[in-house]
């Protein structure tokens, strides 16, 4: 059964950023369109030939098709052996685990994260390189620049692989091993956390519920949570992957997990709520009547894990995302650890845990991981928040109303406007930012503009240097209105609006976010106008 090289067509729209390439379904599904951009990959990082690759999925509509497809490339481009999850399944920070363990020269992740699935859903796919970590921007502009000139593409034809047969099986001269996808990630999590004082939170009542969300990490919750925690069937719910996610949104956060949010309200509330989105490198955190901000849960972990055993030696440092809130940077001061603020998109971490510089890092976009991988890790997270709960007797309510009164508390959120025209978000963007010399100086209420510019930032491990990564209006230490671009959706152009307020008075630590942020929200519109300009009444998302 030969090798073939068969023609194909450049395609100009192949555009790789940091979250990869994603499109709807139905531009996955025109004649060689998947193959082009995973030859331009095999074509551009040569160190894949004769080496390990991993290759898995989140399970969304036209995942086993596509990894047949990239498991025939593979074979015909040279690949020794190619690992893939039983079913064409890995999560995200489970198949970055497997590129370091199996020391591979990248994988092939064939997801779109949390955007939603189906027919006329979203697909996408991305290379993550050997260490675990995403393909850096230098790496993705080069595969594009060989997506537009490819003309031909290597595949080995007349066989398929069984994808749920676990074994080895081969394709010519490429080994194809199908393992059990959530065997060495448990693995992972039983040596970072005290699986036995957890089981034991749980027989003395600890109760969690889990909401997989028909996306990638039913299957890894039940084996951990259920199997080895010895948890109630019920704590995990929408466990089974489904190519649509059973029609909802896969995105774990107060608009699309808003029933989480209800659950939490009860009375008899569990005492840890928490998800995961559809690649499972996302996680939403609650305790009962309460939520817990992206950049509170990374500051609360920060002040907690040096107590879990994968941590015990101490923390490197600690990392968040420019537009993150700066909760943990109090943590960092408070411990004396060095604090990095990066741009968006897990790369910049990656380069800085390398080098041994971080313990923990974490993006408001519901992003938390560690050392341990190179990928967030959505179910990392949740196991680390049920450790702290076990070791410390406390609820997280009582980690939270604690974190805030010794630290102070930061008052977050975030204002989506999707899908809007790409001129009118440039033109958004563009006013600001002409706008931002002049505010610096500027008295708006209590609180004067001390910093107004565009981040841009200097990777202090390699030199390299990122710009254009947001906008800011900093008010000192006391609050900040950022606005930004998002590339992560696949049609139009995203808007992300960031108001935050930090308080330290005692009394002004149990306002609700929506009063604490008002004047804030009133500042933005009158400098930014978002509403006006985009002819919106608001918002798409408010997280």
């Amino acid at each position: 059964m030969p090798v073939r090289v068969l023609p194909t067509q450049p395609y100009p729209d192949q555009k790789s950023g940091t979250a990869g390439l994603r499109k709807k379904v139905t531009v996955f599904q025109q004649p060689h369109y998947l193959e082009n951009f995973l030859q331009a990959i095999f074509d551009v990082e040569t160190t894949l030939h004769g080496c390990t690759l991993i290759i898995g999925g989140d399970g969304r509509y036209h995942n086993r098709v596509a990894i047949r497809t990239a498991v025939a490339m593979a074979a015909g481009n040279g690949i020794a052996k190619v690992i893939v999850g039983q079913g064409g399944i890995l999560s995200t920070p489970a198949a970055s685990n497997l590129i370091r363990i199996h020391d591979a020269a990248g994988g092939l992740l064939l997801t779109a994260s949390h955007n939603p699935a189906g027919p006329d859903g979203d697909f996408g796919i991305k290379f993550n390189i050997a260490g675990g970590g995403q393909a850096p921007e230098a790496l993705t502009g080069r595969i594009f620049d060989a997506s537009k000139t490819l003309s031909r593409y290597r595949i080995f034809e007349g066989a398929a692989v069984d994808l749920d047969r676990l074994g080895s099986q081969t394709l010519g001269d490429t080994v194809i091993e199908v393992i059990d996808s959530v065997d060495d990630y448990a693995k992972l999590q039983q040596s970072l956390f005290d699986f036995e004082q957890i089981r034991d939170w749980f027989t003395r009542g600890g109760r969690i519920c889990f909401d997989a969300m028909h996306a990638v990490t039913g299957p890894y919750a039940r084996r951990i949570l259920i199997e080895q925690l010895g948890a109630p069937e019920s704590s995990v719910i929408n466990a089974i992957p489904l190519e649509d996610f059973g029609g909802g949104h896969p995105d774990p956060n107060l608009i699309y997990a808003k029933h989480l949010l209800e659950l939490a309200m009860t009375p008899d509330a569990p005492d840890l709520i928490a998800a995961s989105d559809g690649d499972g490198d996302r996680n939403m955190i609650l305790g009962r009547g309460l939520f817990i901000s992206p950049g509170d849960s990374l500051a609360m972990l920060a002040a907690h894990l040096d107590r879990l055993p994968g941590y015990k030696s101490g923390l490197k440092g600690l990392a968040r995302s420019m537009p993150t809130c700066r909760a943990v940077d109090v943590v960092a001061k408070a411990r004396g650890l060095e604090c990095h603020e990066t741009p968006t998109g897990w790369k910049f971490f990656a380069n800085l845990l390398d080098a041994n510089r971080l313990t923990l890092c974490g993006e408001e976009s519901f992003g938390t991981s560690s050392s341990h991988t190179r990928e967030k890790d959505g179910l990392w997270a949740v196991l680390a928040w049920a450790n702290v709960l076990a070791v410390t007797g406390k609820s997280v309510q009582q980690i939270a109303s604690e974190h805030w009164a010794q630290y102070g508390r930061h008052y977050y959120v975030r204002h989506d406007y999707d899908e809007l025209p790409t001129a009118t978000a440039n033109g958004i963007v563009d006013r600001l930012r002409n706008t931002l010399p002049s505010l610096v100086g500027g008295q708006f209420g209590d609180w004067t503009v001390t910093q107004a510019d565009e981040f841009s930032y200097t990777d202090p491990v390699d030199g390299s240097v990122a710009t254009a990564q947001g906008l800011r209006i900093v008010f000192g230490d006391a609050a900040r209105i950022i606005l930004r671009l998002s590339g992560t959706g696949t049609e139009g152009a995203t808007i992300r609006l960031y108001l935050e307020r930090y308080e330290r008075a005692a009394d002004r630590l149990g306002w609700t976010t929506t009063d604490a942020l008002a004047p804030l929200a009133a500042i933005a519109d009158q400098l930014i106008r978002i509403n006006e300009l985009s002819g919106r009444e608001g918002p798409s998302v408010v997280t």
